[in-house]
């Protein structure tokens, strides 16, 4: 099993801030993350191991059909793929070891622990997943954003994906395996985001997933699948086509948006408004009783000197 330090990874050049397990890391940059989909880009066909590359899960029409797919950029043209189709292939390349940092205690193992990790950055020895909400017929559709989520988790570990903006950023959990399911998140029209996947052990994982969106007619539109993760060289891509989450039942909660607010929430219009006006009614009643006051004063001492 090969085994690399942060040292190591930092002289390839190309890490995240997935672990910062022995100084600052780079987060990804917006440029890193600029792409624009083209809206006739084919659909791929037959059963694929990804272990390099750039994979981005999201939301397309299929024969009309909402559908959370893989935008496979390692094909070439790009294709879109069925998830029924992928496996993740994260091997022994992505191996890191956990900090001895508190910031990182949500991960909730020891420090010098040994994990496998997806990383917010492209790093070439590493499948790179994310998530966009950039092909142009869905664009067109859907009314500001959509709400993905994790619906349930199943493997030899937990799971745990997170954000974290620059090298002093604080993590951002998005999803953890240990917490009650589901979990989801808000993400804008036009967006592509990738993150840091943190597995605690090599194995099968099945990763249930939901994206769920107010179309711009008015109808609501959801769609379930499975990602399928063999995490470690000695997982078995077999093992993972063969299982699968079933679609989740019941509505999920509210999404958070990234950043920790609700799109509506998100906008502090109404609030700012509110506090200026308690403001201004403040004011102005301290500026009245100031002048009664002064003026019952005045007409006190007019009323001593005239007697």
């Amino acid at each position: 099993m090969t085994r690399r330090t942060l040292a190591r990874v930092l002289a390839a050049g190309a890490v995240s801030t997935a672990l910062m397990m022995a100084g600052p890391l780079a987060a990804a940059g917006e440029d890193d993350l600029e792409q624009t989909l083209a809206p006739d880009e084919a659909t791929g066909t037959g059963q694929v191991e990804l272990g390099h590359g750039h994979v981005d899960l999201g939301p397309r029409f299929v024969d009309g059909q909402w559908r959370l797919q893989a935008h496979d950029d390692s094909a070439e043209p790009p294709v879109w793929r069925s998830l029924d189709d992928v496996v993740l292939r994260v091997g022994d390349a992505a191996l890191l070891t956990v900090p001895d940092d508190p910031a990182y205690a949500f991960l909730g193992l020891p420090a010098g622990a040994q994990v496998h990790v997806v990383p917010q950055t492209q790093d070439p020895d590493v499948v790179w997943v994310g998530w966009n909400t950039q092909d142009p017929a869905v664009m067109a559709a859907i009314d500001r954003g959509v709400t993905l989520g994790v619906t349930q988790v199943e493997g030899p570990g937990e799971l745990v994906v997170y954000l974290q903006s620059g090298n002093l950023g604080e993590p951002q959990v998005l999803w953890d395996s240990t917490k009650a399911m589901p979990q989801d998140v808000w993400v804008d029209v036009d967006t592509h985001t990738h993150a840091n996947w943190v597995f605690s052990a090599p194995g099968v994982y099945l990763v249930g997933v939901r994206v769920a969106a107010e179309l711009a007619s008015g109808e609501s539109v959801a769609s379930d699948a499975t990602l399928r993760f063999a995490v470690g060289d000695a997982a078995d891509a077999g093992e993972a086509l063969a299982g699968g989450i079933p679609a989740a039942a019941g509505p999920s909660p509210a999404a958070t948006e990234l950043g920790a607010l609700a799109p509506d929430a998100a906008d502090p219009t109404g609030l700012v408004l509110t506090i200026v006006v308690v403001a201004l009614i403040v004011a102005l009643v301290a500026a009245l009783l100031i002048v009664l006051v002064g003026g019952a004063r005045a007409r006190r001492r007019a009323e001593r000197d005239a007697s």
